[in-house]
């Protein structure tokens, strides 16, 4: 049985977007993303509703970053695949919209500060998802589903 990412939002700002990541229906963690728009600003645009695939980007600097932040962890960045007009939309860490690049950015808690959406706890978040979304890949089969 193939084993499901569901994000779901359910804040807006002005700039953000902060949704909650289940596994299985099993709550993991928040999430943050930019403003879903009708046109797309690369870098600035939440990926469209819908079912992706999800596979491993073992290329580029952030992987080699992740990598060296988490050897013991890392086996590739976490990407999802086939969204039209998208690329390199990867599961990472950090704190604010304005680091999102265009992927989803995760953590333990967020706020709101002046009008948009911050997370807290990046780090334990990410470690927490990946080790769980890694095993399941290493089982088999695993869709990201946007809502």
């Amino acid at each position: 049985m193939k084993s499901v990412v569901n994000v779901k939002r359910i804040k807006q700002g002005v700039h953000s977007t902060v949704s909650e990541i289940f596994v299985n229906n099993t709550f993991v963690c928040y999430s943050l993303e930019n403003i879903p728009r009708p046109v797309k600003i690369r870098g600035e645009t939440a990926i469209p509703a819908g079912r992706y695939s999800l596979g491993f980007n073992r290329e580029g600097g952030m992987n080699g970053r992740y990598y060296d932040d988490y050897p013991k962890l890392h086996r590739g960045m976490l990407e999802i695949i086939d969204i039209p007009n998208f690329s390199y939309v990867y599961f990472h860490k950090g704190n604010s919209y304005k680091q999102t690049a265009g992927c989803i950015l995760v953590g333990s808690q967020y706020v709101l500060e002046d009008g948009d959406y911050r997370l807290l706890a990046s780090g334990v978040a990410y470690k927490k998802l990946y080790s769980i979304v890694v095993a399941l890949m290493l089982q088999g089969l695993v869709d990201v589903e946007v809502q």
